[in-house]
């Protein structure tokens, strides 16, 4: 099994280095000839949300060429098979682990250090597999999507290959067997979000969006790695099974600090508070992205860091108490500031910090699996939103809810798809969204009830206790976000799909590559949750079930009955004079701007002022002191070899009549 997981990984880091390589040469050589005059549509402005340079109707012939001839796209070839192939092996690989549960492990190389060694290896078990599997998958959609969204995009070789490296990166976080291995796919997912999120650089927001995630996130893993250094030193081993048994005999100080600087890092990746702020920038990048980063992949990853190593936070319950309180403020104030945006993909956005925020929140009360399984229902609605998102766009040439409305007859299929996305966002049952929320909400209502003692998560893994005013914390944030979650959810389906059109564009279904994608992932979204009828604590239970579906009734119902006293109009103007603080998330950016980005720029003018009138001046006034001190000596040398002879005989002159004076 270890050998094939290590095809899973290698296939899509050999499909990015096949497309930086031979892409372009082969869209070269495969690419239909261009009609007439299409030249001139590609240089028309961009199109609204990370689309392609080009005009509408040039956009739409693109994409139903490149799903009408698919073997005459190169790239397209090497980025789709090879995730095919990673995502039959990754689901055999589950298969397997499903029927023979346990952990398989595998070492290809001992890299001795002096201290604790590092394992170049792989672990396979029941939370790897699962996760394995669900980013090969919505990898695997995401390039068959991008194979017509980005049809008309001059770069779309890059921008395949990337994904491929990024898909690499993230299963080697999944399967890696060894803390600083893991660490490694880490970083690269980090540069290669970068390059994603700033795929269209021309826009210099869309380079600043991608600067700015870069940024935050590193900021993050500088105490990700340091968490990483003191657990592998202090259990003498970096290896993650070692680490785990070993947690238990570690001082309480040293167990403690590594939780927390490795929170540090999850906060980063996974957007929580208060390293938050880069993901709703990040819709800058192609929505295709936005699905592949804010569902399965790199935002997940902070989430399964931490219930990859769940018995070092369960050692040290500070940090899971921690865990608990930014939880909560991430995932109602998110929340919150979803029912005011506009953007339809920067209301994705909150809400997927808002979903992770429940996911962390379950770590905390002890509802391990209800959070892994909210990560893995997460991972199939998030990503079916954002790409149903792509589908209105493409439509309707615009970002903005104000300009849609009335989609649903001339997009049928989008509509059903993204109605059991939204669904399942919000926990209505039975769809997916409805068991893996309620197992949280289940969770946090018994620990809040037992004085903050968590259930055990995990057979043989030590008890932990957090306070019970913490837990009733949780548990109060998780139902009024579902409430929050149900309002902003409405909105969206309502202002986009009901009521009259407000826009001038044609209404029709999107390319098959695009909308039947979106239809095979609305089916996961409807039905995954019934996979987890087999385990207890993840079935719905009467106590928590009955007042979530009331709160999230109740806050849908509110949606609808604003937009129904005039459809035309956005429901959120009833949000009145707080819909700005909503809109613009609180302002943590306007306090990051006055606490650290405007500092920071006064400090490096005055830096620059003392580098060029002190250190710059010192060496400018030295050089112009030398060359002073050295011009009387440059006047003998004019390059004229008449003066130069005339100064040679004129010293033997001189020198002779010396010689014959003295001696």
């Amino acid at each position: 099994m270890i050998a094939s997981i290590s095809v899973v990984i290698l296939l899509p880091f050999a499909a990015a280095f096949a497309g930086m390589l031979l892409g372009p040469r082969l869209s070269d050589r495969l690419r239909p000839r261009r009609p007439a005059g299409e030249a001139a549509e590609t240089q028309a402005a961009a199109v609204p949300g990370g689309g392609p340079r080009a005009t509408g109707p040039a956009w739409w012939r693109a994409a139903l060429a490149a799903e009408r001839s698919p073997l005459r796209n190169g790239p397209a070839l090497i980025a789709c098979l090879p995730v095919a192939v990673a995502a039959v092996l990754a689901a055999v690989a589950a298969f397997a682990v499903w029927r023979a549960p346990g952990t398989r492990t595998g070492t290809l190389t001992l890299i001795e250090t002096g201290s604790a060694p590092v394992e170049v290896g792989l672990r396979v078990d029941g939370l790897s597999a699962v996760v394995g599997l669900m980013v090969c998958c919505v990898a695997l959609a995401v390039q068959v999507y991008s194979v017509a969204y980005m049809a008309k995009d001059p770069r779309y070789s890059s921008y395949a290959a990337f994904i491929s490296l990024f898909t690499a990166a993230m299963l080697l976080v999944v399967y890696a067997a060894d803390l600083l291995l893991l660490y490694v796919g880490w970083e690269v997912m980090g540069i290669c979000s970068y390059f994603l999120i700033g795929h269209h650089w021309e826009n210099r927001a869309n380079s600043r969006a991608a600067v700015k995630a870069f940024l935050i996130t590193r900021l993050g893993d500088v105490g990700f790695l340091f968490g990483v250094f003191a657990l592998g030193l202090g259990a003498r081993s970096f290896e993650i099974g070692e680490v785990l048994a070993r947690a238990g005999t570690l001082p309480d100080a040293t167990v403690t600090a590594a939780a927390l600087l490795l929170l540090a890092g999850v906060a980063g990746k996974s957007a929580q508070f208060p390293l938050h702020t880069w993901l709703p920038d990040a819709m800058a990048g192609p929505t295709p992205i936005s699905a592949l980063i804010h569902a399965a992949t790199m935002v997940a990853a902070g989430v399964y860091v931490v219930a990859r190593v769940y018995g070092v936070f369960l050692e040290a319950p500070a940090a899971l108490t921690l865990l608990g309180l930014l939880a909560v403020i991430s995932m109602l104030g998110s929340a919150l500031a979803a029912l005011a945006q506009d953007d339809i993909k920067r209301v994705l956005a909150y809400s997927t910090i808002s979903q992770l925020a429940v996911m962390a929140a379950g770590l905390a009360v002890g509802a391990w699996n209800g959070a892994v399984f909210h990560l893995l229902t997460h991972g199939a609605f998030k990503a079916l939103l954002f790409l149903a998102a792509g589908c209105v766009i493409m439509t309707a040439g615009s970002n903005m809810l104000r300009h849609y409305g009335g989609l649903r007859t001339g997009m049928p299929l989008t509509f059903w798809s993204m109605t059991v996305g939204l669904a399942a966002l919000v926990g209505v049952p039975p769809t997916s969204g409805w068991f893996s929320k309620d197992a949280v909400i289940e969770a946090a209502l018994h620990t809040a009830g037992h004085g903050g003692d968590l259930a055990p998560a995990i057979p043989g893994a030590p008890t932990a206790h957090i306070p019970a005013g913490a837990a009733w914390l949780v548990y109060a944030g998780l139902l009024l976000t579902v409430a929050v979650t149900a309002a902003y959810a409405a909105r969206l389906w309502l202002m986009t799909f009901f009521g009259e059109p407000r826009g001038r564009y044609e209404v029709r279904e999107a390319p098959k590559a695009m909308s039947w994608t979106v239809a095979a992932l609305a089916v996961p979204s409807a039905v995954l949750g019934f996979f987890g009828l087999g385990a207890d604590e993840l079935r719905p239970h009467l106590g928590s079930a009955v007042p979530a579906l009331v709160l999230a009734a109740a806050g849908a119902g509110a949606a609808y009955y604003v937009w129904n006293r005039d459809p035309a109009v956005d429901p959120a103007r009833a949000l009145g004079p707080v819909r700005d603080l909503f809109a613009r998330a609180f302002r943590v950016d306007d306090l990051y701007a006055a606490a650290v980005v405007r500092p920071v720029r006064a400090l490096a003018r005055r830096v620059v002022t003392v580098d060029g009138r002190g250190v710059d001046a010192a060496v400018v006034g030295a050089a112009r002191g030398a060359r002073e001190l050295a011009e009387p000596l440059r006047l003998p040398q004019n390059g004229n070899p008449q003066t130069y002879l005339t100064g040679l005989i004129a010293g033997i002159v001189l020198l002779t009549a010396g010689a014959v004076i003295l001696l």
